[in-house]
């Protein structure tokens, strides 16, 4: 039994700096939606809020990647993951984003709240700042190598290694994301929450938590042994929900103190939605709510020490009573990489695929307690030999012998035998085994149960030999044929949840009115249909999934892997390398080229003589920043028309496509332009 009256599911609320991929479904998404849809079966009063997460460095920076500001980037990635996630079957009450008006509201009246009740603390801090970029360096502007583990590419905030989180000043070889430059330190005054002096209320509190996930209670007291740090709440940028304190109007939160707040701005715009704006308080201020985060581990520190405390610290809201964290996904043995887009993007699959296989695929394989591998072989594998051959066998042998034995109508149903009775306990066994699992979260046990239940009502099938019984003893074949289409009903109910597309359509073959979603889960054994009813026509339900698509899935990803690696060119003699003539110049003027966002002209100094070059340099550097810079350019190019403007060389520079960035190479003294580098 759930602890109280109504539940409020939450999933991690996803970045709105890209799209979605198949890491993000198997630990925050799925799990929730089959949950939910669950306890709606159960007839619960559950509802499920997300929304995305649209503050913060990554947005900040993907929109200066696109030159787009960081709301139309947020808007868009809104836009778009919804509506992958819609097609994918998830089934929010309501899904919003973190730059809403109610949320910036709601936020400053928590921000201020917490710091009446004296849980703020201000300090004055070491931070990076960068002078090329003339910015405070805020989290995720700045990485180096982890101080704990040693992996390179930490951030300012975390390490993804070791899930240490970091102070930004213990990074080493820090450098700025943008320019590559290394920054220096200066002060600046920011507000802490303090988990210091709150350490020993976190603790009784998760002391509580005996039911919880091993990993999620590991990582907390671990957390907790090593000692609780106070941490930043508030970073230099503009772009967030702006500190409504005075003298602080140019800083804004962290966006992981505003994020989750969002979980309750989003109820409350859930409640206006529905034309009763109070309703959310039932859900957020009554013990007799249940609140549950649905999320991957890299958010557990998050979800379990730092909201809570912030809710404790407001003291009108209920504090979650469940984090079932899930670990990671990798995809055929290697990490996710965005950057490297090395992923299985949604919207990407569902031009291709079904939804419902992935989700089979993705919960009979999900990553609880220990990472798990995303396959496409398994995916087909799982799909054919599980969802094909054994679910959708059983349901089209079924109502193809009816059609053919019995007009397509629900057979009368005679005496029961050893074999029937055998068949009804496991059927009338399943709603409350499989519901059990899914109260404590193990999806993938709910999940190979449910293909059990399926298994066995093959063998059933075949032990019956209606096929036999068909001629022989037709009272007899017809008991069967009413079990079989008895169960396929049931099937249908108790894959609501976790294939829904195809649960409606069985529902729809089966030719039941209104929606499978209505049942009521407690009933999926008894699903009552009478005898003389007729079926509608056949459908295949799950169609097999050929080897030579799935080859150029695998090619596909192969091609990305092999892309992202950055390989040394062809090698060429000494006698090439001496023809090319490297010159010192110094840059005397530089200015835009019209119409060309990443262009550069630039005059510069040869020593015996000056020359127009044209760079791709302008979206990384201002005119005012390269001139009077001492570069390396190739003068004896060929010279080149670029956009209509003349070239006579070329400068070097340093790119790194992954990270979108590019440093121009400049000699650290002064030295006579012209002179040759050998």
């Amino acid at each position: 039994m759930r602890k109280g009256k109504r539940i409020l599911v939450t999933s991690a609320l996803p970045y709105a700096n890209g799209a979605v991929h198949l890491g993000h479904l198997a630990g925050a998404y799925l799990p929730a939606d089959v949950f939910v849809r669950y306890q709606r079966a159960k007839k619960r009063d559950v509802v499920y809020i997300c929304g995305s997460d649209e503050h913060g460095v990554p947005i900040t920076i993907a929109a200066e990647k696109r030159g787009v500001t960081p709301q139309a980037l947020v808007d868009q990635y809104r836009k778009d993951n919804l509506e992958s996630f819609l097609k994918f079957g998830m089934s929010f009450d309501h899904y919003s984003g973190t730059s809403s008006g109610k949320h910036h509201e709601m936020a400053q009246e928590f921000f201020l709240k917490l710091h009446e009740k004296g849980y703020l603390s201000e300090k004055t801090i070491s931070q990076f700042y960068c002078a090329h970029d003339k910015m405070y360096l805020a989290d995720r502007y700045v990485e180096g190598e982890c101080p704990h583990c040693h992996a390179p590419g930490a951030r300012g905030d975390q390490c993804d290694s070791c899930g240490r989180s970091l102070d930004q000043i213990e990074l080493i070889e820090p450098y700025c994301v943008i320019c590559k430059n290394k920054p220096t330190i200066r002060e600046t005054t920011h507000w802490f929450i303090n988990l210091h002096d709150n350490q020993q209320a976190i603790k009784t509190w998760l002391g509580k938590k005996k039911n919880w996930k091993d990993n999620v209670k590991n990582f907390c007291y671990g957390l907790l042994k090593s000692g609780l740090e106070d941490r930043s709440i508030t970073r230099d940028l503009k772009w967030g929900v702006q500190v409504p304190l005075k003298d602080y109007e140019d800083k804004v939160m962290y966006v992981w103190f505003d994020a989750p707040i969002g979980y309750i701005s989003f109820t409350v715009e859930w409640a206006n939605k529905i034309g009763d704006p109070e309703a959310w308080k039932k859900y957020w201020m009554d013990d007799d709510s249940e609140l549950i985060h649905f999320l991957a581990k890299d958010n557990i520190v998050f979800h379990s020490i730092i909201w809570p405390l912030m809710l404790m610290g407001h003291g009108d809201y209920i504090l979650p009573d469940e984090i079932p964290a899930n670990e990671y996904l990798t995809l055929e043995g290697e990490k996710f990489s965005t950057s490297k887009d090395y992923a299985v993007w949604l919207n990407d699959y569902l031009k291709r695929f079904e939804p419902d296989p992935l989700r089979y695929c993705l919960a009979v394989n999900a990553p609880e307690t220990k990472d798990s591998d995303f396959s496409w072989k398994d995916f087909q594998a799982r799909n054919n030999n599980e969802l094909a051959d054994i679910l959708g066998n059983f349901i089209n042998r079924t109502l193809t012998f009816v059609a053919k034995n019995f007009e397509g109508r629900m057979p009368e149903c005679g005496q029961l035998n050893d074999l029937d009775q055998q068949m009804l306990q496991k059927l009338n066994a399943a709603p409350a085994r499989i519901g059990d699992l899914l109260e404590k979260f193990e999806l993938r046990k709910a999940v190979t149960e449910f293909m059990d239940l399926a298994r066995f009502a093959n063998k059933y099938f075949n032990d019956a030999t209606p096929w036999l019984t068909a001629k022989s003893d037709r009272d007899r074949c017809a008991t069967t044929m009413h079990m079989c289409c008895r169960v396929c009903a049931s099937l249908a109910v108790l894959m609501a949840p976790l294939i829904p597309y195809s649960a409606q359509k069985l529902w729809n073959i089966l030719n039941q009115s209104g929606t499978v979603q209505e049942c009521h889960w407690d009933e999926a054994a008894d699903v009552l249909i009478e005898p003389g009813h007729v079926f509608n026509e056949i459908e295949i339900l799950f169609n097999k999934i050929e080897d030579e698509v799935i080859e150029e899935e695998i090619a596909k990803l192969k091609r990305k892997l092999e892309g992202s690696k950055d390989t040394m060119s062809d090698k060429i003699t000494f006698d090439d390398f001496k023809k090319v003539d490297l010159r010192v110049a110094k840059v005397l003027e530089a200015e835009r080229v019209e119409k060309a966002d990443k262009l550069l002209k630039l005059k510069i100094d040869l020593g015996n003589e000056t020359r127009q070059i044209v760079a791709g340099i302008a979206k990384h550097y201002a005119p005012e920043d390269i001139i009077g810079k001492q570069i390396v350019v190739v003068a004896n190019l060929e010279p080149a028309t670029i956009r209509g403007v003349e070239s006579n060389g070329m400068l070097l520079a340093a790119s790194d496509k992954d990270s979108d960035s590019l440093t121009v190479v400049t000699l650290d003294t002064e030295s006579k332009p012209g002179i040759r580098i050998s």
